[in-house]
């Protein structure tokens, strides 16, 4: 089981800027996907001591081998680039949505 400190991000590596960010597992496999206003304070949040972290998500960075991020120009193209990784990568400990139409502020073309 990685050590989250071992794939920290350096100080300052991170931006401070709206985008995505995915974390792999020590094969390289998206283990899960998510988005960001501040990808600096979000991503950030992850590497806390485990204990203060609710059980899934400290599973998941216990689970975790790397992390990388895309900056994106706004918060709808975080979702919507969010939204085709989740459903091209199926991440594991992403939440599962059962109808593609219900995911939030995302809407059929």
């Amino acid at each position: 089981m990685p050590d989250p400190s071992t794939y920290r991000p350096a100080s300052g590596s991170i931006p401070d800027a709206p985008g995505v960010y995915r974390f792999r597992d020590a094969r390289g496999r998206v283990i899960y996907v998510g988005k960001a206003k501040s990808l600096r304070s979000r991503v950030s949040s992850y590497f806390q001591d485990p204990a203060n972290l609710h059980s899934r998500t400290a599973s998941m960075v216990t689970t975790a081998a790397s992390v990388e991020w895309t900056v994106v120009q706004t918060e709808v193209e975080a979702l919507q680039l969010e939204y085709s990784w989740i459903k091209e990568f199926d991440p594991r400990f992403n939440v599962k949505y059962r109808d593609d139409k219900s995911y939030p502020g995302w809407r059929s073309r």
